[in-house]
């Protein structure tokens, strides 16, 4: 999922040792490390890092939303269903706290769209109450909330073809993330991946195209 480029950038190191915020040390977690259980060991220093901020200023915004990713994210690895009804349950909260904010959307937009690319979209509903089209409702709302940043255009655009290499509208955000603004290491990382989605998407593969989406999303470098 990493190009040559991008693995010399961001090679794998202990969460703590992370300078900056834990939102920078949660990007470098499921984009780079490829060992499960060094991940799950690292995104619960995340989660209490978060705690830890969360501590000291209740209601904190980018706290709460590093907290709830964390614990999505070790849910995908463990397979916990608690713990993905809990994420729901934080970014839905954050959602409604400011509906205008593109991170939240596109994080509850990628927790129902995941949940349905992993589970199939009748078991998805029915074990988690994931769905596709809120997925794509969020995520859609995201891109609109966030310009021409190239995280959400990105984003929406992997998640899409993650599901349906077929998807119009995922080539075409895919396209739109090549050519976004790239203001946070994020999205820049995002833009790369893009770029790697439109020659796959040129390509015509569908089973390539699919393969790739999965790859360059959040933890789709750690295999089992």
């Amino acid at each position: 999922m990493l190009n040559a480029a991008l693995a010399l950038l961001l090679s794998p190191v202990p969460a703590a040792t992370v300078p900056g915020s834990s939102r920078d040390a949660l990007t470098q977690i499921v984009f780079t490390v490829r060992d499960k259980a060094s991940a799950l060991a690292q995104l619960a220093g995340v989660e209490a890092d978060a705690n830890a901020a969360l501590v000291r200023t209740p209601g904190d915004g980018d706290a709460l939303l590093t907290r709830a990713m964390a614990i999505g994210y070790r849910a995908k690895l463990s397979r916990s269903r608690h713990d993905a009804l809990e994420c729901r349950a934080q970014f839905e909260a954050l959602v409604a706290r400011n509906p205008r904010d593109p991170e939240a959307q596109a994080a509850l937009g990628g927790w129902h769209i995941d949940a349905v690319e992993a589970l199939g979209g009748l078991a998805a509903r029915a074990v988690l109450g994931a769905r596709k089209t809120t997925g794509y409702e969020a995520t859609d709302r995201a891109v609109a909330l966030g310009g021409d940043r190239a995280l959400f255009t990105g984003l929406a655009a992997l998640l899409r073809l993650s599901i349906d290499p077929a998807d119009s509208r995922g080539a075409v955000l895919a396209d739109a993330a090549t050519r976004g603004t790239t203001p946070t290491l994020l999205d820049r990382m995002m833009q790369r991946r893009a770029v790697e989605m439109v020659a796959a998407l040129k390509g015509g593969d569908r089973r390539l195209i699919q393969a790739l989406a999965k790859r360059l999303l959040p933890l789709g470098q750690i295999r089992e």
